[in-house]
C-alpha cells in the first residue's frame, strides 16, 4: 500500500501525529516549515529534526509530489508543464511570468465533470478528484523552479483542469496549506478560485473566513443561452448564481470577478453585452472578457477583434466595469479552455 502523503496533512492533523508519537509540540512547525516553507522532498533533508524522527517519518510518509514528465514553453514566459500522479493519471499546470508576477494557474481534478463544450477539459470527461497535496504540489514544483534564479510564486489561479468547488475540501484544504504563515505564506488575496457556478460551495467558501479572489464564469447574460454552454446551469440557474456571489461580495467584501469567454456568432452580440450589463450593474463586479482560445475537435472560433472592443465599450457605457483578458501561452495550448492532461503534439520538451 503506498504511504500517505504528507502534503495532504492540515496543519492540526500533523501536529496530532507527532504528539501521538511522543513528539514536542514544536516538531510540528519544524516538519511544516521544512515541508511548505524550505520545499523539502525528503525526510532526511530536515537537519534540524533528531535522526530517528527522521527516519519514521520516511517510513510513515512520503513528501513526493507529481511527476514532471513533459513540458513546454512559448517563449515569452508562460511554461506548461505536464505532471504524472501516482496512479498514472496526468494533469498539466501553468506558469506565467508576466510584469513581475509570477502567477502559477493549477488544476483539481483529472478531467472535469462539467462538460462546457468550449473548453477541452470537459471534452475530456472527468477522471477524478486531485488530493489536496496533488492540487497544492503544482504551487510547489514551480516555487522551487522559481527559486532556483531567485523568485518566487507571487500569485495563485484555481483555474486549470476541473471545477474547484466540485472537490471544496481538497481544494480549501491545499489553499489554507499555502496560505498558512508557518509554511508557504501565500496571502489570501494573491489567490483566484474560479467557477462555473457552483451554487454550495460558492455560499461555503463565503463563510470559510479565507480573502481569496472568486472569479464567476457566466458566459452569456441569459439561462437559456447558458444552458448551452454551461450544462450545470440546469441546476443553478443565473439568479441563484448571482446571488451566493452577492453573498460572497458581501461577506469577504472583495469584488467579484465575472469570466465571459466570447464565443463568435454565439455570445458576441452588442445585445448579448445590454443583457450582461443589466445583469451585473449595480453589483460589486469587474467582467473579464476573454476571446475564446482554439483547441482541436472544439466547435468554435474566436471573436472579430472588433466586435471584442464594442463588447467591452457596451459594458462600459451601462456603467459594467470591464476590462478583455488576453490569454497567455495559446500557442502552446497553456490558455483558458485549452488544457487537457497529455501531449498535445510531439513537440514537448522533456523536463532535464
Amino acid at each position: 500500500m503506498a504511504k500517505p502523503n504528507l502534503l495532504d496533512l492540515a496543519y492540526p492533523d500533523l501536529a496530532a501525529e507527532l504528539a501521538a508519537w511522543g513528539e514536542p509540540a514544536y516538531r510540528a512547525d519544524q516538519v511544516w516549515g521544512w515541508a511548505w516553507g524550505e520545499l523539502a522532498t525528503d525526510f532526511g533533508a530536515m537537519t534540524n529534526l533528531p535522526r530517528d524522527l527522521r527516519a519514521r517519518l520516511g517510513e510513515a510518509f512520503t513528501l513526493a509530489g507529481p511527476v514532471p514528465i513533459a513540458r513546454q514553453g512559448d517563449g515569452e514566459g508562460t511554461e506548461k508543464v505536464l505532471l504524472s500522479l501516482r496512479d498514472g493519471q496526468a494533469i498539466e499546470a501553468v506558469l506565467i511570468r508576466e510584469d513581475g508576477r509570477r502567477t502559477v494557474c493549477i488544476s483539481t481534478q483529472v478531467g472535469c465533470p462539467v462538460g462546457c463544450p468550449f473548453c477541452a477539459t470537459g471534452r475530456m470527461g472527468y477522471v477524478r478528484d486531485l488530493t489536496a497535496g496533488e492540487i497544492a504540489s503544482q504551487v510547489l514544483h514551480f516555487a522551487r523552479e522559481l527559486r532556483g534564479a531567485g523568485e518566487r510564486v507571487t500569485h495563485v489561479v484555481v483555474m486549470g483542469m476541473g471545477e474547484p468547488l466540485l472537490n471544496y475540501d481538497a481544494t480549501l484544504q491545499a489553499l489554507r496549506n499555502l496560505n498558512d504563515p508557518r509554511g508557504f505564506a501565500l496571502g489570501a488575496r494573491r489567490v483566484t478560485v474560479s467557477t462555473v457556478g457552483v451554487v454550495p460551495g460558492i455560499v461555503r467558501l463565503a463563510g470559510e473566513g479565507l480573502q481569496v479572489n472568486l472569479a464567476v464564469s457566466l458566459h452569456a447574460p441569459t439561462d437559456a443561452l447558458r444552458r448551452e454552454l454551461v450544462p450545470l446551469a440546469e441546476r443553478w440557474p443565473l439568479a441563484d448564481v448571482l446571488a451566493a456571489a452577492d453573498r460572497y461580495a458581501s461577506a469577504t467584501g472583495r469584488r467579484v470577478s465575472y469570466e465571459y469567454v466570447l464565443l463568435r456568432g454565439v455570445n458576441d452580440r452588442l445585445d448579448h453585452a445590454r443583457g450582461l450589463a443589466r445583469l451585473l450593474r449595480g453589483r460589486l463586479a469587474h467582467v473579464n472578457l476573454i476571446p475564446f482560445n482554439p483547441a482541436p475537435g472544439l466547435p468554435y472560433q474566436p471573436p472579430d477583434p472588433d466586435a471584442v472592443d464594442a463588447f467591452r465599450r457596451e459594458l462600459v457605457l451601462h456603467s459594467v466595469d470591464a476590462t478583455v483578458r488576453r490569454s497567455r501561452g495559446v500557442a502552446i495550448e497553456a490558455g483558458c479552455g485549452q488544457l487537457r492532461g497529455q501531449r498535445a503534439d510531439g513537440a514537448l520538451e522533456q523536463p532535464s
